[in-house]
């Protein structure tokens, strides 16, 4: 199967835009998994949910869809957080929050967990060491989980109790192979690693490869539209910057 990844999409309508484009012009995958926060932070998140929804795409629940939801308490946020989600949750009708609801903390799909923190942690865990990953590889049972949560591509490799690190760039593919592996495929909606294009994973199972993808939005329009809305100015100014 080809499946396309995304992740921390986070309310940003113009960068999933983006994504679902190039997702089609590499060819129409098999499926399409997300990671979680389909919303917060970011100006549009009925209409990310409505896409999403459109599109058929199977995923998880993370901490920003579960605190606009109620699951969850706000007061574990920072403040800028705990305003967008605020603000977020007053403009998700209640098919959006049906749809935030339905999706598990986890999911196995075939040799493969989706989570969108942590196997041990679904919700809050960041995997962004080696370190916390080798304490994880025992927390699943599959070969292959798919986390998002920090919103930058990573990939962790079980090599005999110990983890192996790398950092995949625009275009590349690596050979999944045997070994136990965590992968990370950026966010779609945020994106932390210095590169504000939005990251997306094509995983085909088949090849037991994955390759990752980077794609230009317009950044402007989702700034402007969180302009409009108030929703504070460092949610809007990372935006620029990738960070």
């Amino acid at each position: 199967m080809r499946i396309a990844v995304i992740s921390d999409v986070h309310a940003n309508l113009p960068a999933l835009d983006a994504v679902l484009a190039d997702i089609r012009d590499a060819g129409q995958p098999d499926a399409m998994w997300h990671l979680g926060d389909v919303v917060g932070y970011g100006p549009h998140p009925a209409e990310v949910v409505d896409r999403l929804r459109t599109a058929g795409a199977l995923g998880v629940m993370g901490n920003h869809d579960a605190a606009a939801i109620g699951r969850i308490g706000t007061e574990w946020f920072n403040d800028d957080a705990r305003t967008a989600i605020e603000w977020s949750t007053e403009r998700l009708g209640a098919p959006h929050q049906a749809w935030l609801r339905g999706q598990p903390e986890s999911r196995r799909e075939a040799d493969v967990t989706l989570v969108h923190g942590s196997p041990r942690d679904p919700i809050w865990e960041y995997v962004y060491s080696p370190p916390i990953a080798r304490a994880n590889f025992g927390a699943f049972e599959t070969r292959l989980c798919l986390v998002g949560h920090t919103h930058v591509p990573l990939v962790f490799r079980d090599r005999d109790g110990r983890a192996s690190a790398e950092t995949p760039d625009d275009g590349e593919t690596i050979e999944l192979g045997s070994a136990r592996t965590i992968v990370n495929p950026g966010s779609v909606g945020q994106p932390r690693d210095g590169d504000p294009r939005s990251a997306w994973l094509l995983l085909d199972t088949a090849a037991c490869t994955a390759t990752w993808h980077r794609v230009p939005y317009d950044v402007g329009a989702t700034q402007a539209d969180m302009r409009a809305a108030r929703l504070p100015g460092r949610l809007i100014d990372r935006l620029e910057l990738g960070l």
